[in-house]
């Protein structure tokens, strides 16, 4: 090998990279959709967030009230009130409070405090000390971190109390972790019921999106079923979009149809307007004996094998151009099969022919006739006593005729010779040369394809490709 094999592009891959408006509509839905509903998501989570911290400082800011109103001054001592929850009576508990002053160093010094702090103290960052000296009488809420490193909710005030020479500052305090493990449950549950409600949002855009393509699916279909003959015009009553296209289809296929009739009336004016001086110039010629006349009439009788030869492909472009054309192919290759038994009876016993019954030519009768005749005819013609003519779909849209013989076969060299327009390998053997040829122009003008090679037979297999209907 003088490179490396390149990978092979699967359908469903060459598929997926097609453009699809159905992919496309569901994708551009489903995009939008996740959006919205992530934007919601996170959304209600803060809201949830806000709702759930508002009402913890709500209950801290109530302490640090009671604090402020109940605290008093003795002997130049602040005396905390007490405190109804026993949650600050017990060591590290999560619920704190504390009575400080601010330093010249901006840092906290307890005065009183919970004995739930036990060897502990509240501090406060730089920041909303400062906020505090310069906002008295106004709550601040932060973050801080807890005796044993768990995350406070901290409220402060400054205030005064009468008789004491410094504001003080009231600080009240709770575990934060239930809040954040609210939080995440609630998180939780949002992006479950956000999955669920996603899945479902596509699933429904999904089936309105086939839903409401339904109808040019239907066309789609109508229009197969025009170029496969089995219909001749788009039926269906389709919505307001889609109408006007449908009507310019079937304005489209009439106008096609009106030009191929007018092309094979040309080529049957043609064909008689030639025709009849060529009968005149050969009757003429073989009533004039001598070299003049036989050179006239062969002259003659050349032109009109070409003539015959174009007329029939111009024949066969103009009916591969329409539609609506199906012709069973079992019936015909029987029928053919019979005529030619009876026309080689001293030569071939019976031709041993199969195809399926629900095979269909997409094309008119006279031009699969003439394709399969000219061909069996040729192996009836060479064959030694046996001919074999088997029929079978090749794809969706193609069958193949294949036709062999026990004759004496071809030569490599000279399979490509018989295709020759007036070919004749051997001109002892009656006939024009130019069957074969006819085949090949007519298998072409169809987009089919013609091969020979060597039959396991002994002689010639010749097999013709050609464009199948659905049955």
């Amino acid at each position: 090998m003088n490179g490396a094999a390149r990978p092979a592009h699967s359908p469903l891959a060459s598929s997926l990279r097609r453009p699809s408006l159905v992919r496309r509509l569901v994708l551009l839905a489903a995009a939008w959709s996740l959006v919205v509903l992530a934007v919601a998501g996170l959304s209600l989570t803060a809201f949830f967030r806000n709702a759930e911290i508002h009402r913890f400082d709500d209950e801290l800011s109530d302490t640090v009230d009671g604090l402020l109103a109940g605290a008093s001054v003795e002997e130049e001592r602040i005396v905390a009130p007490p405190i109804m929850d026993q949650r600050a009576q017990r060591a590290y508990s999560g619920d704190y409070w504390q009575i400080a002053t601010i330093g010249k160093d901006q840092t906290l010094h307890a005065l009183v405090r919970s004995r739930s702090l036990w060897d502990h103290v509240l501090t406060a960052p730089r920041d909303q000390v400062s906020a505090l000296a310069q906002s008295p009488g106004v709550m601040v809420f932060y973050d801080a971190a807890g005796p044993e490193r768990q995350p406070l909710r901290v409220a402060a005030l400054l205030g005064r109390l009468p008789d004491f020479a410094v504001p003080v500052v009231f600080m009240s305090a709770e575990d934060r972790t239930p809040v954040d493990r609210d939080v995440r449950a609630f998180t939780t549950k949002i992006v479950v019921a956000l999955v669920l409600l996603g899945a479902g949002l596509i699933a429904a855009v999904i089936l309105q999106v086939r839903v409401g393509l339904r109808p040019l699916f239907a066309l789609r279909r109508e229009v197969a079923a025009v170029r496969t003959g089995q219909s001749e015009r788009v039926h269906g009553h389709y919505p307001s979009e889609l109408e006007p296209l449908a009507s310019e289809l079937n304005a489209l296929m009439a106008h096609n149809h009106e030009v191929v009739e007018r092309q094979r009336t040309h080529v049957g004016n043609l064909a008689h307007a030639l025709k009849t001086p060529l009968s005149v110039i050969l009757t003429e010629a073989r009533g004039e004996p001598g070299p003049f006349g036989d050179l006239v009439t062969r002259q003659a009788e050349a032109m009109g094998q070409h003539l015959e030869h174009h007329l029939r492909r111009a024949r066969a472009a103009a009916r591969t151009q329409g539609y609506g054309e199906r012709t069973s192919v079992a019936p015909l290759i029987e029928e053919l099969s019979r005529t030619l038994e009876k026309i080689f009876r001293d030569k071939v016993a019976a031709i041993d022919w199969c195809a399926p019954d629900d095979l269909v030519f997409m094309g008119e009768r006279q031009d699969l006739l003439e394709i399969a005749g000219n061909v069996m005819e040729n192996a009836c013609k060479w064959c030694a006593g046996k001919v074999r003519v088997s029929a079978e779909v090749v794809s969706d849209r193609q069958f193949s005729i294949a036709v062999e013989d026990d004759g004496p076969g071809l030569a490599d060299h000279e399979r490509g010779e018989v295709l020759q327009r007036g070919a004749r390998l051997d001109e002892s053997a009656p006939g024009s040369g130019l069957g074969l040829s006819i085949v090949d122009e007519l298998v072409r003008a169809y987009q089919g394809s013609m091969t020979l090679a060597a039959s396991a037979m002994g002689g010639l297999k010749l097999e013709v490709v050609l464009p199948r209907a659905d049955g």
